[in-house]
């Protein structure tokens, strides 16, 4: 299995957990019954998926605050879903370029989400990302 099929377990664990708050759902584990499930991509999955869990509020602070004039009870929840899944990649995970985490979130959502979304998406990353690097 690629890092990109990973991403996209956790990405529809971590829309599940927007509308849940259940960290324990049959969806998780339907994914790590999955025969082409490495151990790398399942600790991996286990990493973001719980890393997102623990810093749920951090990293809505960090959305709230680069999402200008939306709320986030206005963001589309694929969209919401795509950028907590970068932004924990980009704040807590070392060995993955902050640009490929943009990038994979963008295309996420253009798979998932409206034509627009990833404009906004990669809008709001990139204000993280400017944060990350001051």
């Amino acid at each position: 299995m690629s890092r990109k099929s990973a991403r996209e377990y956790a990405y529809k664990l971590v829309f599940e957990y927007i509308f849940d708050r259940d960290a324990q759902t049959p969806t998780k584990d339907q994914i790590f019954q999955d025969p082409n499930l490495t151990k790398i991509d399942a600790d991996y999955i286990n990493n973001v998926y719980e890393g997102i869990q623990a810093h749920f509020d951090e990293i809505i602070e960090t959305i709230s605050r680069n999402a200008k004039n939306f709320k986030i009870d206005r963001i589309f929840k694929p969209d919401l879903a795509a950028l907590m899944l970068a932004i924990y990649e980009m704040q807590y995970i070392d060995d993955i370029p902050l640009n490929v985490s943009i990038s994979e979130a963008v295309e996420l959502v253009k798979e998932y989400s409206t034509d627009k979304s990833y404009q906004f998406v990669n809008g709001v990353l990139a204000g993280v990302y400017k944060e990350l690097n001051k």
